[in-house]
């Protein structure tokens, strides 16, 4: 699973790594976000594959009534995509999610009581993406169009399932090469297997 990942890099290394450019005036600043606040992060999406762009993290179908659907979406299992009507009519809605880190925490004890949080780079703390799907959404009430994404699952690397020892479950990472095949809808090669792991004391 992902539920919290830091941005550290600022705008201008964002936009030198992953080739694309803010908006004029967009607001970013490097971050820890917490899925659960349902926060705004950098994403570049397959329709404007040269813009990075501020969308709300938990994906909201354009078919929901109201936004609540949102606190189920943060992930989504890259196995039964088009089994699941919240993501299936968004799977050729891809995204990138900027980032350069992530956390989890391993059980110690069978009821989870006791934790140890690691946080997941990869070497020398470079930028990387998670894939995603994202969605457009008019709040009925308002008016207002809302840009969701969620963050994709895979099963565990042999790193990760030490760590995430309950579901063994880990974010699809993609290669620096092959962000721009999964925008175009290309069979995307993963480097989850370079993932670095450093314990952290847990808060």
């Amino acid at each position: 699973m992902c539920f919290f990942f830091n941005q550290s890099k600022s705008a201008q290394e964002l936009e030198h790594r992953f080739n694309a450019k803010f908006e004029k005036n967009t607001p970013f600043s490097p971050d820890y976000y917490s899925g659960f606040m349902f926060p705004k992060t950098p994403v570049i999406t397959n329709t404007e594959k040269a813009k990075i762009q501020m969308f709300q993290w938990g994906l909201i179908p354009f078919w929901a009534k109201d936004d609540s659907i949102k606190k189920y979406t943060l992930n989504a299992r890259i196995e039964t995509l088009t089994e699941k009507p919240a993501f299936k009519n968004s799977v050729n809605h891809r995204c990138l999610i900027l980032t350069d880190s992530f956390f989890e925490w391993q059980w110690l004890d069978e009821k989870g009581k006791q934790k140890q949080k690691f946080l997941i780079t990869l070497p020398n703390n470079e930028p990387f993406a998670f894939a995603g799907l994202w969605s457009e959404w008019t709040d009925k009430q308002s008016g207002e169009i809302i840009n969701t994404f969620t963050i994709l699952t895979t099963e565990a690397n042999e790193l990760m399932s030490k760590i995430h020892n309950t579901k063994k479950r880990m974010p699809v990472i993609l290669s620096q090469n092959n962000e721009t095949d999964w925008l175009n809808g290309l069979e995307m090669k993963m480097q989850n297997e370079r993932l670095t792991a450093t314990a952290l004391h847990d808060r």
